[in-house]
């Protein structure tokens, strides 16, 4: 466990190791051609790892452009200093054009009322407004349907305020192997890109890879691969795996509040959910709870590591705290629990010694995803690197 500078307001706190980011990067560009552009997700705050840090350290390590999904999650990077192009992966309300174009990040289009409206604007502000023209092949979330892409760019190129800097789709599917909706989705965009090309369009940069779709289809890398969960050290699918080894960048710690050694029988949280079933059972308190990102979904159903050793979560998570449990009679791994301490530190997801708790074994004690579970980690936790 690395040594860090704790947090100075609370004994909680996610680190994020900024050097599996750049591994994980340089993992997933040599996995594509010389010449394919790779498009690095940093929306959601970067999975929750921290947009700025993670995308400088991504462009080190080759990362061309950026995607985000809200403007003002653009804007968090502009200000941090981040000069690469930046994708809006779809549009916004027409009141964020202003900021769009001051910000210069590139939406999605797939509707003319926004068409219309981001090309009027960038002209009155004598600018060109650069977008991504977004294709719905059959996940039916956003974008234009192939039978009208062709239709769709005749309504709005004559418009001097728009100029198409790329062409994607998204999908559903690419961790299948052998799936025909993925097949399906994939003609149906290649057949629109050449559509558009054959009645004399600019498709910009064409992308269509997703991380599982980056290593399981190089076929369809196009000019561009858009990379999320992956690099964030963690697999888009079990099938992905085999493919690419990848370094998990999130931790999450805390440090112990209080410990007590209750008597048999007493409860533990709220409803009481857990009692102390016998003589020498500690309980301590640690400072993060659902309001954390920690679902409350694990109560009772869930580890942690303290001093190298796994411990069981007990009573219900709070808002703000949990309890764990530790039998200091117990014999695991052929010596005795060590007695926890105020200011110990516990791992939540992370490792610490030979233990190790992962965003994937939390997903699954969740019925979730590793996405969901690193997204979940609020910037109410400070973010450390290291």
């Amino acid at each position: 466990m690395p040594t860090v500078k704790y947090p100075k307001n609370r004994w909680a706190w996610v680190e994020v190791d900024l050097n599996a980011i750049r591994k994980n990067t340089r993992a997933f560009k040599a996995q594509i051609e010389r010449g394919t552009k790779m498009m690095c997700a940093v929306k959601a705050d970067a999975y929750g790892h921290g947009a700025v840090e993670c995308a400088k350290t991504m462009h080190s390590a080759g990362a061309d452009q950026f995607a985000v999904a809200t403007v003002d999650e653009g804007i968090e990077l502009r200000k941090g200093g981040v000069t690469q192009p930046i994708l809006m992966l779809n549009e916004s309300p027409l009141e964020g054009i202003d900021d769009l174009l001051a910000y210069d990040i590139m939406p999605a289009i797939y509707t003319t009322e926004f068409a219309y409206a981001y090309g009027e604007r960038a002209v009155a502000l004598d600018k060109v407004g650069k977008y991504h023209l977004a294709v719905d092949t059959g996940m039916t979330r956003i974008g234009v349907l192939p039978e009208d892409a062709v239709e769709f760019r005749h309504s709005i190129d004559f418009h001097r305020g728009l100029e198409c800097a790329g062409t994607f789709t998204h999908f559903a599917t690419a961790d299948v192997i052998g799936d025909w909706d993925f097949k399906q989705q994939a003609r149906r965009f290649a057949d629109t890109v050449g559509a558009l090309r054959q009645a004399g369009f600019e498709t910009g940069l064409v992308h269509c890879d997703n991380t599982p779709g980056t290593l399981l289809h190089p076929e369809f890398h196009y000019d561009m691969c858009r990379v999320g969960i992956g690099l964030y050290g963690l697999q888009a699918a079990e099938t992905t795996a085999p493919r690419i080894a990848l370094t998990p960048a999130m931790s999450v710690r805390a440090r112990v509040t209080r410990v007590i050694n209750p008597a048999v029988g007493e409860g533990v949280g709220y409803g009481l959910t857990y009692r102390v079933p016998k003589p020498n059972i500690q309980i301590a308190t640690v400072p993060v709870g659902y309001a954390d990102g920690l679902s409350r979904v694990l109560s009772n159903n869930m580890d942690v590591i303290c001093n190298g050793t796994r411990a069981r979560q007990v009573g219900r998570i709070c808002m703000d705290q949990f309890m764990f449990a530790v039998d200091v009679n117990s014999i695991r791994a052929y010596h005795p629990a060590r007695s926890v301490e105020r200011g110990d530190v516990v791992t939540i997801i992370g490792r610490d010694g030979d233990e190790e708790i992962t965003a994937d074994e939390m997903a699954a004690r969740r019925n979730t995803i590793n996405y969901e579970v690193v997204c979940n980690f609020s910037q109410r936790l400070d973010r450390v690197f290291v």
